[in-house]
């Protein structure tokens, strides 16, 4: 199969894991990265940075065609990026990164711009949707639902049945019983047992994990 071509937007510690599971994957030829805040031909695992997302559209028309991969691990940042991308390319195409030691269960259906860390366990029917991140040793049980732009941290479990809303992170080593639902834009703490559904726009952690405080979309937590 012949490999397509692909820039990554960012150039961090993120980007470095994407930038392995792209090698290991086989599928694409890695043009370069680009980055608003680095200088041309900085490099990251041996890929120069050719650019920044501000100049993407000049950056499209040397290098096109091309797919993109967007590797922002703040989901509200990663989802500002694709906005300029694709207002600028409209249509342009978002390849998955999906690690080869992950397990994927019968029936799952995988978005558009998703990462798939190492070790990761999908299991069947659950839906990922676009965009969303998937770290290292992560577990989501079957007929699991994650919106898009939300993320698990590594070796966060998810039982069966469960709902994420969009933007929501989970983060690292969180246990999120089965057939809950979690909003949108919401967080859970490391290393939290979620016990009952979480609404929209809170922070939650502990064991049990409780709201600890409201918060604005767009927030950072990373």
């Amino acid at each position: 199969m012949k490999k397509k071509n692909l820039i990554i937007a960012g150039s961090s510690g993120h980007a470095k894991v994407v930038i392995d599971i792209f090698e290991k994957q086989g599928s694409h030829n890695i043009l370069g990265l680009l980055d608003d805040y680095r200088k041309i031909n900085e490099e990251s695992l041996n890929y120069k940075v050719i650019g920044s997302v501000k100049n993407f559209k000049e950056i499209a028309s040397e290098y096109s065609p091309f797919e993109m991969f967007i590797a922002i691990g703040d989901n509200w940042a990663r989802q500002k990026v694709v906005s300029i991308i694709t207002s600028l390319i409209p249509g342009i195409n978002f390849a998955s990164a999906i690690h080869p030691s992950s397990q994927i269960g019968k029936g799952v259906q995988i978005g558009k711009g998703v990462a798939v860390m190492a070790n990761t366990v999908i299991n069947s029917d659950s839906f990922i949707g676009d965009f969303c991140f998937l770290n290292t040793k992560s577990s989501a049980d079957h007929d699991v639902c994650m919106k898009s732009f939300s993320s698990l941290g590594p070796n966060v479990t998810l039982g069966g049945n469960v709902t994420i809303g969009e933007y929501t992170a989970i983060s690292i080593g969180a246990t999120i019983r089965e057939k809950l639902k979690i909003g949108k834009h919401s967080i859970i703490g490391a290393g939290a047992l979620l016990m009952s559904d979480c609404p929209d726009n809170v922070i939650m952690y502990g064991l049990p994990a409780k709201v600890v405080r409201y918060r604005e979309i767009g927030e950072k937590y990373v």
